[in-house]
């Protein structure tokens, strides 16, 4: 009978919330998956055994055949290529995907193209950016009657210990140049340029967030129909994110071309944990609504990015256990709703929302 859920990366900080938090609901059935048995066994140790430790290399395609009882599959790790999703799709497995990568989730989103029909459910883009900023654009759409123009702010605590695999995304995004959509065509822009002013929830106050290539801003113009839509990036500390904007504008980053200074940057910010844990994410979006031009906003907010991402994943896993949904692959907003992801999230995580004069 196919109703394990294997979490690949199961004993890492994203990994480990979402292990817990399905271990409470569903226990013996979720599987704390990765290259270290000893890891994965002193994880689950802590779950009272509610998790059960499993050795599975993502790496090695073959290893899904171990999943011949596994219904859902949680990836935690970034991956190279689309071939252990793909070998999942064949065995019927729903697969969800936390992975920030745009070129990644591109080439799994493209999987459908040449494997149909496809009989179980993908869902991409699960996580805080994206995820979560994908719902919050959702409720903008869902609130207003059109959203004219979509603008994501997210903020991001310094002190927060952040995988080895985050921080080389980030690494290798703070001097790229990417493509976004403005007016229903591609305009290309800058990491870490542009900046844009808003004011974030609770105490955080008036901030000024930069360009940063997530990659909710790709897909929300296909997913929603908003004809604009931009992401921007700050940190708790508005000194240290003014200085990491003006090391950009010196021409600094240019140097993270070379793999030793690559390296190095990727190690110190490994070591770097100076401010809070703290997160928030805003939508402000321009449209009409009763046939007048309005700005409504919405956002979240809370402690702890990596704990968000496992409570939203295991939600989504949640949902794919217990209810039918259509086959296919699936960006997060398009089917879920974003107010009841909101709810179940409700304990950890601040919701506000409102019209701008």
């Amino acid at each position: 009978m196919k109703d394990k859920i294997v979490v690949i990366g199961g004993y890492g900080q994203v990994g480990q919330v979402i292990c817990s938090s399905l271990g409470d609901l569903f226990p013996g059935k979720v599987y704390a998956a990765g290259r270290s048995f000893d890891k994965a066994a002193r994880f689950a140790a802590t779950t009272g055994n509610k998790v059960i430790p499993i050795q599975l290399d993502a790496h090695d395609i073959n290893a899904v055949d171990l999943l011949e009882e596994g219904t859902i599959v949680v990836m935690c790790l970034d991956q190279d290529n689309t071939n252990f999703v793909e070998r999942c799709l064949q065995k019927k497995i729903h697969n969800i995907d936390i992975s920030a990568s745009h070129d990644f989730l591109s080439k799994v989103r493209s999987i459908e193209k040449h494997m149909t029909p496809l009989e179980s459910t993908s869902v991409l883009s699960v996580g805080l950016a994206p995820g979560l900023t994908n719902m919050l654009a959702k409720q903008c759409t869902n609130t207003m009657d059109q959203v004219h123009s979509a603008d994501i702010f997210i903020m991001l605590g310094l002190g927060e210990q952040h995988g080895h695999a985050a921080i080389e995304w980030m690494v290798d995004n703070i001097a790229s140049s990417f493509s976004v959509v403005e007016n229903g065509v591609n305009k290309q822009v800058r990491s870490l340029e542009d900046g844009k002013t808003t004011d974030f929830p609770g105490k955080f106050g008036r901030r000024t967030a930069y360009r940063f290539n997530f990659s909710d801003q790709h897909v929300l113009p296909e997913t929603l129909g908003i004809p604009s839509v931009s992401t921007r990036i700050c940190f708790d500390s508005s000194w240290i994110t003014r200085q990491i904007a003006l090391m950009k504008k010196l021409g600094v980053y240019r140097s993270l071309q070379y793999p030793a200074v690559r390296r190095s940057m990727i190690n110190l910010l490994g070591k770097f944990h100076l401010g809070t844990e703290v997160y928030a994410a805003k939508v402000s979006a321009n449209g009409i609504y009763n046939a007048q031009s309005v700005c409504y906003e919405c956002s979240i907010h809370g402690q702890s990015e990596s704990f968000i991402t496992g409570k939203t994943a295991a939600f989504i896993a949640k949902k794919l256990y217990l209810h039918d949904y259509r086959p296919g692959i699936f960006h997060i907003e398009e089917l879920f709703e974003p107010m009841e992801l909101i709810e179940e999230l409700k304990e950890w995580a601040a919701f506000e929302e409102g019209w701008k004069s």
